[in-house]
Parts: structure tokens; C-alpha cells; sequence
């Protein structure tokens, strides 16, 4: 299992290695007023017990004192926090928005850790050590040295049908996970198939029922059995909770239904893939069209190959 307790240092460690004209002391992490990840010890150090807790009890939400980050709430305040939590001095960080590493949000959440942290950041998959991401999976196969985190608007899957948090957690305790499926039929009786499309519902470890964030259902598979650590963080909810290497993962279905992805009809018009997610991408005003991989590292790195 991935140790996400890495050694960060103190301000205090900061100070006594002594600073350079740049702002950043010899050891590389800026000290220009902020604890190293912005976030203080004491935090770190309460959010990685919860962490642990998680890991512990796969899919469980547990609950833990959020902070305020400098970004509004929906933002991705929750993954900033735990990564914050489980960086240490020779992480290499990727922050992914929708599969992309150019959006706003990808690239103002890795300035950020850029200049509190100084770690060193990348846009290639295969390179980071911790990868924060809202609303994808990497294409590539994640390994056992890597951490997911995902950035979560709302942890409660039950939350559109029983909007009682003190109900959804006698439910979940109950294992009264009934009214899922009842969600789930009711999609088949007005559209023919489960139509949901994203934040997919799971059930983890064939205990807990778990909102996989609003990933496209595309992904769900890659949550089953993955070599990776999973951490999933909702900063206005104050909620967090885990995927532990090597656990079951199951989307919820029926037997005559069983769960299906999504798939395209047209490889990506950039890089041939017929096996990745796609966006489309209006060309013109006429309505002309395109599909591109979401994730932009996997669709660059297939260019490279055939090149």
C-alpha cells in the first residue's frame, strides 16, 4: 500500500536552511510566508489520520475539520486539501481538469503548489507521483507508487434521494441500498437503459455504496482492482474517503441489465484511439464536428509513438 504520510517540512525547517534571493531556501521549498503546501502541520497531520481511517474502511466517509483554501468552494477545494496533506519534498505533482492539464483549474491548482510547495510538477502521467484530477481517470495504467486524488463536489450518493444527511448515514449503516437500484429501474423504465452517465454509483469492497465523483462512467472500470491509491476529498461537505490498492469495485446493475460504458462510433480525429474517452468539439458554425481524447497527455503520447 502507498505511504501517503510523506515528510514535509516544518516552517521551522524552512527557516534554518537559510534563504537565496529567489525566495527559496537551499533545500527548494519556497519560503515566502507559507508552511510548506500551504496547509499547517496540525492540519496535515489531522487530515492524514482521517486518511488513514479511510484506507482503512474502503468507501466509508469520514468526516474532518476543512480548512479555507484560497479558492471558492467548488473549485476543487477538498483534493487541494488532501494533496496538500500527503505531498512531500520529492513528489511530482499532476493536476488534471476533465483529462486536460492546460484548463483554468488544472493550471491555477498547479501554480499553486508550484509556488507553496516548490515541488516539481509535470503534465505526463507516467511521471507524477500524486496526480489530483476533477471529473477523469488518466488513460494510462496507474501503478503502485501513485496516488490519485479526485476533487469531489458532493461525497453523498444517496443525497438526491433521501436529502437527510442523519438519514443517508443510518442508511449506510443499515446497508439500505435498495433505493439505488430503484433509481437505477427507473431510468430503465423511461429510457430503455440505465442512462446515467456520470457519478455512477459503486459499491466498494461489497460493503459501502460510493459516489465515484462525476467521472463519466467510462471510467468506473478502472476504479476495480486498481494498482493505485484512491483519495477522494469534498471540501464544502467536509468529507473524505478511500479506494485502497487492490480493491473491488463494482457498478451498481441488474442481471438483465447489466453495467455498460460508453463507446464512439469514430476514433479520436487527433490520434486514431478508438479505446479512450472522447470529447466532441464543435469545428465551425455550420455544426461541424470532431471526437478528441479527453485525457491530452494519452492523446499526445499516441502522436509521439506514431511519429
Amino acid at each position: 500500500m502507498n505511504d501517503f504520510t510523506h515528510s514535509a517540512p516544518t516552517s521551522e525547517d524552512c527557516s534554518a536552511s537559510g534563504n537565496n534571493d529567489s525566495g527559496q531556501n537551499r533545500s527548494g521549498y519556497n519560503n515566502s510566508g507559507y508552511n510548506f503546501a500551504y496547509l499547517d502541520e496540525q492540519t496535515k497531520r489531522m487530515i492524514r489520520r482521517a486518511l488513514l481511517k479511510a484506507v482503512a474502511i474502503p468507501g466509508y466517509q469520514v468526516p474532518f475539520g476543512g480548512r479555507e483554501m484560497p479558492m471558492p468552494y467548488g473549485w476543487g477545494t477538498g483534493g487541494m486539501q488532501l494533496t496538500a496533506s500527503i505531498l512531500g519534498a520529492d513528489d511530482v505533482l499532476k493536476v488534471i481538469d476533465q483529462g486536460a492539464d492546460d484548463t483554468t483549474n488544472a493550471v491555477s491548482i498547479r501554480s499553486f503548489f508550484e509556488r507553496v510547495a516548490g515541488v516539481e510538477t509535470t503534465t505526463e502521467t507516467a511521471r507524477a507521483s500524486v496526480i489530483q484530477t476533477r471529473h477523469r481517470i488518466p488513460e494510462k495504467t496507474l501503478s503502485n507508487d501513485q496516488i490519485l486524488v479526485f476533487q469531489v463536489p458532493i461525497p453523498e450518493p444517496l443525497r438526491f434521494i433521501e436529502p437527510s444527511e442523519e438519514e443517508t448515514r443510518v442508511m449506510h449503516a443499515l446497508e439500505e441500498y435498495g433505493v439505488m437500484h430503484v433509481k437505477l429501474y427507473e431510468d430503465i423504465a423511461r429510457h430503455g437503459h440505465i442512462a446515467t452517465t456520470y457519478a455512477y454509483p459503486v459499491k466498494v469492497d461489497g460493503r459501502y455504496v460510493m459516489d465515484p465523483s462525476p467521472i463519466p462512467k467510462f471510467d468506473n472500470p478502472k476504479l476495480h482492482m486498481s494498482e493505485a491509491l484512491m483519495l477522494f476529498g469534498a471540501g464544502r461537505e467536509k468529507r473524505l474517503y478511500a479506494i485502497p490498492p487492490w480493491t473491488r469495485v463494482e457498478s451498481l446493475d441488474f442481471e438483465d441489465h447489466p453495467f455498460e460504458i460508453q463507446a464512439w462510433d469514430e476514433p479520436c480525429a487527433i490520434c486514431g484511439a478508438t479505446d479512450s474517452y472522447l470529447d466532441e468539439v464543435i469545428t465551425d458554425d455550420a455544426g461541424g464536428r470532431m471526437f478528441v481524447c479527453s485525457d491530452t497527455d494519452y492523446c499526445q503520447s499516441r502522436r509521439e509513438e506514431v511519429a
